[in-house]
């Protein structure tokens, strides 16, 4: 059996890659529109939807068609986002007024989350070391009709160049991905590899960590299931900043796979659906 199959199988988790298919899904962008009004707009499309419980305003979508070939997808109603992904903007929570630090922001799934979050009242900052990533994220925030956010073509471990400090930041970091989105996933991975990954974010973690204001929140999540990229970075920074684990207010999901991270949720592709995903709520304490 595959390494990683075995190791999910001692974690409760008997996978088999070839039944599971994460279904495509949306979220509605109420920048522009209005989620009733969308929804009828979507509906005389033939667009079957079913509400994705967990999320704002997120749906499972099937069509006969790309979803991204829709007037009302060029025109920033609705953006293509796995339903999982949804999630991270979710727990960060921003309000409206507040600075918020997007450190690997393209293609902007996440970033127009926030902005829709904030209602476009505050400020973002969204970082991204690779230049035609950054076009994309881009032309996703013009579309999204996003109006308070600076783009910077940088590497998030070198944020503090900017010498500004955040309310809440998102740290949705670089990992090795999860099979759900890459049929060739498991040929591709080792446990260096991993390492290797685990290595870099830490070192982003160490540097959100010394951007965040007093009380700040910082959001970390992955889309693997590797607990060297997960739990066990988490706990490097509790160990090593001035960090403290919170609630992630989630219902979905699992609990951290150790004592010291319960407080972290797991979603697992074959139980909940989506592709895998691990995400961690961070204060800077007191």
């Amino acid at each position: 059996m595959n390494f990683f199959l075995k190791r999910y199988k001692e974690l409760g988790h008997d996978i088999d890659p070839e039944q599971i298919k994460v279904k495509q899904s949306i979220r509605i962008n109420t920048l522009k529109i209005s989620e009733e009004d969308m929804l009828a707009r979507l509906k005389r499309n033939k667009i079957g939807l079913e509400k994705i419980p967990f999320t704002d305003a997120g749906y499972w979508a099937d069509a006969d068609f790309a979803l991204s070939s829709t007037p009302e997808y060029l025109q920033g109603y609705y953006y293509i986002q796995e339903a999982a992904s949804q999630l991270p903007a979710k727990v960060l929570s921003p309000e409206k007024g507040e600075s918020v630090l997007d450190m690997c922001a393209a293609p902007g799934s996440k970033t127009t989350q926030l902005a829709l979050l904030m209602r476009n009242q505050g400020s973002i900052i969204a970082l991204d070391s690779n230049q035609s990533r950054i076009t994309a994220l881009k032309n996703n925030l013009e579309r999204c009709g996003v109006k308070d956010c600076i783009v910077y073509h940088k590497d998030a471990v070198h944020a503090g160049d900017l010498n500004m400090k955040f309310d809440r930041i998102l740290l949705d970091a670089p990992c090795s991905g999860n099979f759900t989105t890459d049929p060739d996933w498991f040929g591709k991975r080792d446990l260096e590899g991993i390492r290797q990954n685990a290595k870099a974010q830490k070192a982003l973690l160490k540097t959100a960590a010394r951007l965040l204001k007093p009380k700040g929140v910082l959001v970390y999540s992955t889309c693997s299931l590797e607990p060297e990229e997960d739990e066990e970075v988490i706990e490097w920074a509790l160990e090593n900043l001035p960090v403290e684990l919170a609630d992630t207010g989630l219902d979905i999901g699992e609990t951290g796979i150790t004592d010291k991270t319960r407080l972290c949720r797991r979603l697992w592709p074959e139980k909940h659906h989506t592709q895998g995903f691990f995400i961690a709520k961070l204060r800077l304490k007191a």
